[in-house]
């Protein structure tokens, strides 16, 4: 599939960081629908994934070559307290979009995330049986295995841990740090026994293009080169900042923030991109070098 001025694309779940970076990214060269549950832009439009006739609307209306679902709970301590919540989200959504892009004959392109795995392992490729722990990771694993054995054109494409947006859209790891250093503190507490892998909005974006244009469906771990403890992203952060000689970072364990992060993560979430290497199609860069390019687009403390 060649990408451009003709093709229709509609994204579901836009309104996040990730939402960000994937319509900047299709909406120069491409015709791009967004929708959310939260409109948060002046180019979104409402749409709940999990309400399937309004779906339908859409994607008739369009009539999309392409659907990119990013609609997600990915608070974990959420998806815990709103069980079927995020099952209808993580799940029905995922179902709801698959049989829409079955029946329009589109490209289905699901994210998924690392945390479908257990920790069993300290490092997982796209072959590894995944052994979900949390609801979170349960629904997100059941849209997974829904995705592939019942659209043909598909990718699933798993992330780890996000980072872009911005202070508007980030809510994840980067952006509690910022609001931490904003605030004045200047002792960071921060885990080092759970390992994962930083994936950059803006080259997710570029590899989810590279993917569609291959045509080589199925399922891709798309994260950055490298990985580490959450402890080493945020030691890379405080350097980039200048502030590493006013700042110190004390290594935690998870149980630390028991009382406000409950749910259960496995103690390794580590992806490499086998299946991208093997095809060439891998556009990820290292995290160190897209935390830099970050932190130049967002200085927080300016």
């Amino acid at each position: 599939m060649q990408v451009d001025g003709t093709t229709r694309i509609y994204v579901a779940g836009c309104g996040g960081m990730l939402g960000d970076a994937v319509r900047a990214h299709f909406a120069a060269i491409a015709q791009v629908r967004a929708s959310d549950v939260a409109v948060n832009e002046p180019w979104l439009e409402y749409g709940d994934v999990r309400d399937y006739a309004a779906m339908e609307r859409h994607v008739a209306e369009t009539r999309p070559h392409v659907i990119i679902n990013l609609a997600a709970m990915t608070d974990l301590e959420e998806c815990e307290r709103e069980v079927d919540r995020a099952w209808a989200t993580n799940a029905l959504g995922a179902e709801n979009l698959g049989l829409l892009a079955v029946k329009h004959d589109a490209v289905y392109v699901y994210i998924s995330t690392a945390g479908v795995f257990g920790g069993e392992k300290d490092v997982y490729t796209d072959f590894d049986t995944p052994t979900p722990l949390s609801h979170y990771a349960k629904s997100k694993y059941y849209g997974e295995c829904y995705v592939r054995q019942s659209v043909p054109k598909h990718f699933v494409v798993r992330a780890g841990w996000m980072m872009g947006g911005g202070p508007r859209k980030d809510k994840k790891f980067i952006n509690k740090i910022y609001q931490q250093l904003a605030a004045g503190r200047r002792t960071l507490h921060v885990v080092d026994d759970k390992l994962g892998t930083p994936t950059y909005t803006v080259d997710f974006a570029r590899g989810l293009h590279r993917l569609l244009e291959s045509e080589l469906y199925g399922l891709y771990h798309q994260v950055c080169t490298g990985g580490g403890s959450r402890y080493d992203v945020a030691v890379e952060l405080v350097r980039l900042l200048g502030m590493d000689d006013r700042v110190t970072i004390e290594k935690v364990p998870s149980d630390y923030f028991t009382r406000e992060y409950f749910a259960v993560r496995p103690a390794s979430e580590q992806l490499v991109n086998a299946k991208l290497n093997a095809r060439n199609l891998n556009v990820m860069r290292d995290w160190r070098l897209c935390l830099a390019e970050y932190v130049r687009a967002f200085p927080p403390l300016a």
